[in-house]
């Protein structure tokens, strides 16, 4: 068997379980997304109210698709393609960056370099590996719209477009790694270009021209810069366009095969982008193994921060622009609902859907956080740790105890950033506590998935980083999807973000609080309990 046969073997060996997480998932959403349009949305009437409303309202265009008409399969594109672009995007991301920069900063890389395959072999395996993951993903993609009975040409473009854009993403991932000297310091340089891609493309979108009759929209120049634009400029089931696909791919080969060159041109270990130099001398502050843990993780908590303050003064900001579009379009208000789980007034139901992102934001900060014990484990840098009197159940702790303070920043920055929004235009005093019950609320739904992670590091700790990040994204699926493409309340319900504590008149409605408190007691308990017991699981 040759040397690239091997590499590759032993690539999908490696990642079975997630990339079928990962697809299965997207082929998922694509499948719900039929059943979901066809329950909430029958008739031609109600999908071109939404349309309308979603071309006078460009935040609503930030979070949907390009509209390309009001039939089923035009819809369900609007509704869910930028989505099912951005699941194969994350999948291909750290995908590339795992097996380069995250196997050479292990020691993996150097150790296969020293064989007959070479530098570039494994990475052109890589290459190989998430380029058929793709294809695997837009095929069964394909097939789940095609159950459906939607039209066979869109549902292949609609696919093809999702792989498309994860293997322009495979190629953003594999030239970070290249450029960046950390596996963690890679993904976050690849995360944050996935987010301006994305803002991009509803930016491009909300800055377009809308058709006469209200039921497309032709976006402006801006769309063209993002990866995500492309996938939706081929407009499935309506001109089922192929020329966007082919850019996708062909940016994926052109830095996939730049990220080759770079690698002929850099020892190993090092990187195009040099590293802050360090103190010569460690502050009085890290004289503790928490301080330690929060100097590793500040930055990547700093970003997310910046992030919920996004959210939280978007969420006060544009309640009076929902306002003016529902009174003429109540579908708006309806779809609101459904997603927030509020019954209040619009703007409360506004604020509700904006801190449940938020709670989604809290949640991957702390998940990042915590996942740092299984990276550090891994590589054998916590044994020099553990080899001082701090034991294995403090260290835990410690990641445990920064990773909720991360939440508990990030709620904060959107509660205060949500007030200033509030105080800036003059809006009802008592959003000022809908704000805060539902940023409380969130904190508690988000250290759900800080306990957990913990709970799985200490259980499987090789499964850690994929299936802490496949909870959140479920739970994410369930709670702001799920009511949309029709199921059952209860699946809902299971999601932390869907069931926090709202404002019901002159009173608070717990909802499922207590139980999510239950649930983060005992995961910390079970968690710290557990790790007195477990030995270091070294490797990937």
């Amino acid at each position: 068997m040759s040397a690239f046969a091997v590499l590759l073997r032993q690539r999908i060996r490696r990642d079975w379980l997630q990339l079928t997480l990962w697809i299965a998932g997207t082929a998922a959403m694509a499948f719900a997304g039929y059943a979901g349009v066809t329950r909430s949305y029958a008739t031609l009437e109600d999908r071109q109210n939404i349309l309308a409303a979603a071309l006078a309202n460009p935040v609503i265009l930030m979070f949907r698709g390009l509209p390309s008409g009001s039939s089923e399969g035009q819809f369900i594109a609007f509704q869910i393609l930028p989505w099912l672009a951005l699941l194969a995007a994350l999948m291909s991301t750290f995908l590339a960056v795992r097996h380069t920069r995250g196997d050479e900063e292990a020691g993996r890389s150097e150790l296969v370099w020293s064989t007959p395959a070479g530098r570039r072999m494994p990475t052109i395996a890589t290459i190989v590996h998430g380029i058929l993951a793709n294809v695997v993903l837009a095929a069964l993609t394909a097939l789940a719209l095609l159950a459906t009975g939607l039209p066979a040409a869109g549902s292949v473009i609609a696919a093809a477009a999702a792989g498309a854009t994860g293997i322009a993403f495979l190629g953003i991932g594999l030239l970070a790694a290249q450029l960046i000297r950390t596996a963690r310091g890679a993904n976050s340089l690849t995360v944050w270009v996935l987010v301006a891609a994305f803002l991009i493309r509803g930016v491009g979108n909300a800055t377009g021209t809308p058709s006469d009759d209200l039921s497309s929209m032709t976006s402006s120049g801006v769309a063209w810069l993002s990866p995500f634009a492309w996938a939706e400029q081929t407009r499935p089931y309506d001109a089922d366009l192929i020329g966007p696909v082919f850019l996708g791919l062909g940016l994926g080969v052109v830095l996939a095969a730049a990220s080759v060159a770079l690698q002929s041109l850099r020892d190993i270990d090092a990187s195009f982008v040099a590293e802050r130099r360090g103190r010569a001398a460690a502050r009085p502050a890290l004289a503790s193994p928490h301080a330690l843990v929060w100097r590793l993780t500040s930055g990547s908590i700093v970003g997310w921060a910046i992030g919920g303050a996004v959210t939280g003064i978007l969420a006060t900001t544009l309640g009076g622009v929902v306002d003016q579009i529902s009174a003429e379009n109540p579908a708006v208000t309806e779809v609101l609902e459904k997603i927030g789980g509020a019954t209040g007034g619009l703007e409360q139901v506004v604020i509700t859907v904006f801190f449940t992102l938020l709670g989604i934001l809290a949640a991957c900060c702390a998940v990042q956080t915590v996942v740092r014990a299984r990276q550090e484990e891994a590589r054998g840098t916590v044994e020099a740790l553990l080899a001082t009197p701090v034991g294995r159940v403090r260290w835990l702790a410690d990641h445990v105890i920064v990773g909720t303070a991360a939440v508990l920043i990030v709620v904060a920055a959107a509660v205060l950033a949500a007030w200033i929004g509030i105080w800036s235009t003059d809006a009802d005093g008592a959003l000022y506590r809908i704000v805060a019950v539902a940023g409380l609320g969130q904190v508690v739904a988000a250290s759900v998935f800080t306990v957990l992670t913990a709970l799985v590091f200490v259980l499987v700790p090789r499964a850690t980083i994929g299936l802490a990040w496949t909870l959140v994204l479920v739970a994410t699926m369930l709670g702001m999807f799920g009511p949309l493409f029709g199921l059952p309340e209860w699946t809902a319900n299971i999601s932390p973000f869907a069931v926090t504590p709202v404002v019901d008149g002159d009173g608070v409605d717990v909802r499922g609080l207590w139980w999510l408190v239950l649930a983060v007691a005992a995961g910390a308990a079970a968690s710290l309990a557990l790790m007195r017991r477990r030995e270091l699981a070294a490797g990937g």
